[in-house]
């Protein structure tokens, strides 16, 4: 019963990404579904896997459950191994991160679509490299159907310059952002909290006001109150 909880009636079928300006409607991300984080640069790819995480851990609430991170060997190769020390800072406890490594798109892909029928997990993220044939409409759709069924929110992140038809709910492309200083008491500017340039390029999902398609929010995520 505690794994088909978010299935049940009266379960929350969505989430937000936090406190909204008076003047703007409020973004409201669909769970159990599959959302697209894009970076259009592999410079701007560690940001956007920031804020992916910041979405999963909105997307898994109060819940402790583990998070599922599968990556293609090549993009640890390029870009490094995700440090728990910076985890933490983000919010997250690396306890929860369950990393798994693939060789290739294909078996990033085929792990996923095993993974994401699991109701135990608080969200999935699919992170294959470039931009791989593997990854089209029918491959999309495919986890966005078992995504619904399981009720795990999952995430593809990737690093591509182009938008290729997939079944996501929502699509966004993500750049970092200044953060703005914190003056402590000492008056020194140290480097505020994460902060990222998150542009919507696709909202088919949610519930609530629907936001404009192609709007640009600069985002700042607080790890205390995600």
């Amino acid at each position: 019963a505690g794994l088909e909880a978010e299935r049940l009636p009266g379960a929350a079928s969505s989430f937000s990404l936090g406190a909204a300006e008076p003047d703007r409607a409020q973004v409201v991300l669909a769970r159990g579904a599959l959302h697209e984080v894009q970076a259009s640069r592999s410079a701007d790819l560690p940001a956007a896997a920031g804020f992916t995480l910041a979405l999963a851990l909105r997307a898994a609430g109060s819940r402790l459950r583990p998070i599922l991170w599968i990556r293609q060997d090549l993009t640890e190769a390029e870009l490094g191994r995700p440090e728990a020390l910076g985890l933490a800072t983000l919010g997250l406890d690396p306890a929860r991160l369950i990393l798994v490594r693939a060789p290739d798109a294909v078996e990033v892909l085929r792990t996923a679509g095993d993974a994401v029928r699991c109701p135990g997990l608080g969200a999935l993220i699919i992170e294959p490299w470039g931009e791989s044939k593997a990854l089209d409409l029918t491959a999309t759709r495919r986890l966005s159907l078992r995504a619904a069924s399981s009720g795990v929110t999952s995430f593809l992140l990737r690093a591509t310059a182009r938008t290729a038809p997939t079944a996501v709910a929502t699509r966004w492309c993500v750049a970092p952002a200044a953060s703005a200083p914190l003056d402590g008491d000492w008056g020194v500017d140290a480097p505020g909290n994460p902060a990222f340039a998150a542009t919507l390029l696709r909202h088919r999902g949610g519930e609530g006001a629907r936001p404009v398609e192609g709007g640009t929010w600069n985002l700042e995520w607080d790890h205390e109150t995600c």
